[in-house]
């Protein structure tokens, strides 16, 4: 039996190290159908930010991000090779997709200054895009009178290299700095929000808490959320390992998720895995201070929250919103607006999944310590639009109709379409393009499988929010306060 036994065991460990031999060179044929690696995938960008650097104010992050552009224009766009030399090449100074082609660089830090600030607004933009996501927001409140930082977050901005080295202590860091020169700047007395997308959200989210926990940093009157990552897919949990192995010699590949043209000026094609991996650690930070914070009653001391979510998300988990953070608040103003998807039959059918049982929870829950919004249809076949509103602790449901329609032919929104509005020159609907710029918001392209370096994913997903002024509007209410009101405890 101990002979039988030792044999079995020999027979295994043989079959399992076959296993993965044949695994392993099966990885690396899958790794060498992958594009090649260009400088914007191999660069090194020396000067970007990093936690723990010198700079500690929002003057010295400027100067930083200005060596940093220096350092793109060097190793990056003068590296370009002949063959990448294109019109829709980012990288390629003076094509239609050069994102500093247009005057102003919305991959860049930008401020907002207006004559008498009446508030303040951090705008934290998501993971492999730039503050250019959050411009029309941001220059939105700014003619409200706010003073808005628009934050280029590390890592991003300037070439998808910079993301294998980015860290989430890196991300933390720079929104500190960045909140702490907005207060600065408003004195004591004006509010200050912070304004989140995406991994921006999740920032937001992170910050407040830590306050919460002790940290010394500036109070916040409240956050606003759009598309926050709250909860992202448990897959990411392996990407230290896939890194491990993207350092071996030939296996440089295995870094990266995708790796694609970058024909988009302010948003990353290419995405490694070290992205994916601090965005999952972001959400355990998180989920790991509320547990600390609640105590059976719910998070008590956060600020007002107000977040708009997709009921369908590509990029992170729409239920972990309401699941990972609004249950876990106690009271105290918090509202989560949904955008609801087109209710037909034809489209029903076609679904992989229906969020029907998602969106009939959040407005019939009587336990839910916030307030619901859900922007649907009047009826399964018709394209008028109605908003669906439930009070926290309520259960009734009043309905309003409102005075735009459900466009034709759109299914739901996005998770990158969230903060884009209609007339948007990059993202929209066609109505604000600009001659000589690239337009990737209602590209109409169509021949066969497999003809353009653009997936079919990218042609069908919606870049716009058609409702986005309903978003607008509900910030502005939602930030806009009396000129005699000032937080307590700054």
């Amino acid at each position: 039996m101990k002979r039988f036994l030792k044999h079995l065991a020999l027979a295994l460990g043989y079959g399992a190290l076959g296993v993965g031999v044949v695994g392993i060179l099966g990885y690396l044929r899958y790794l060498d159908g992958h594009p090649d690696l260009k400088p914007w995938h191999t660069a090194l960008l020396a000067s970007e930010f990093r936690a723990g650097d010198a700079a500690t104010n929002l003057v010295q992050y400027l100067q930083q991000e200005n060596r940093l552009f220096a350092d793109l224009e060097r190793e990056v766009r003068q590296q370009t090779p002949p063959e990448d030399r294109e019109l829709w090449n980012r990288f390629w100074p003076g094509s239609d997709a050069d994102p500093a082609g247009n005057g102003t660089n919305w991959n860049r830090t930008f401020v907002l200054q207006p004559p008498a600030p009446k508030a303040g607004a951090l705008l934290l933009h998501g993971l492999s895009d730039g503050p250019y996501s959050l411009r029309a927001l941001g220059e939105r409140l700014h003619g409200a009178g706010f003073l808005v930082i628009g934050l280029r977050l590390p890592g991003h901005g300037t070439a998808p290299v910079s993301l294998t080295r980015a860290t989430m202590e890196d991300f933390a860091a720079a929104t500190r700095i960045a909140a702490r020169d907005l207060r600065e700047r408003l004195g004591v007395n004006l509010p200050m929000y912070l304004v989140g997308y995406s991994n921006g959200g999740a920032l937001a989210v992170e910050y407040a808490l830590a306050r919460l926990e002790g940290e010394s940093l500036p109070a916040t009157d409240g956050l606003v959320l759009i598309s926050p990552a709250i909860g992202v897919s448990p897959a990411a949990a392996f990407a230290p390992m896939v890194q491990i192995l993207s350092r071996l010699p030939g296996m440089e590949k295995a870094a990266w998720t995708d790796i694609g043209p970058e024909y988009d000026p302010y948003k990353y094609n290419s995405f490694p895995v070290n992205a994916g991996d601090q965005v999952y650690r972001l959400t355990r930070r998180i989920q790991e201070r509320l547990d600390r914070l609640d105590r059976g009653q719910g998070v008590q001391g956060l600020p007002p929250v107000l977040a708009f979510q997709s009921v369908v998300d590509a990029t992170i988990v729409p239920t972990a919103v309401v699941d990972r953070l609004f249950r876990r608040l106690a009271p105290g103003g918090h509202e989560l607006v949904l955008f609801d998807i087109r209710r037909t039959a034809a489209a029903t059918s076609l679904m992989v999944s229906h969020p029907e049982h998602f969106t009939q929870r959040l407005l019939t829950d009587p336990q839910a310590p916030y307030s619901v919004r859900l922007l649907t249809t009047e009826g399964p076949e018709s394209d008028q639009l109605r908003m669906l509103f439930r009070a926290a602790g309520q259960t009734n449901v009043v309905a309003a109709v409102e005075s735009v329609r459900w466009p034709p032919g759109l299914m739901s929104l996005s998770h990158v379409a969230l903060p884009i509005p209609p007339g948007d020159p990059v993202y929209g609907d066609g109505s604000g393009a600009k001659p000589g710029r690239v337009r990737l918001g209602n590209l109409a392209l169509r021949g066969e499988n497999g003809l353009l370096v653009v997936s079919p994913g990218t042609l069908l997903r919606l870049r716009y929010n058609p409702f986005y002024s309903f978003l607008e509007q509900r910030v502005i209410e939602f930030t806009s306060v009396p000129d005699s009101a000032r937080s307590e405890d700054r």
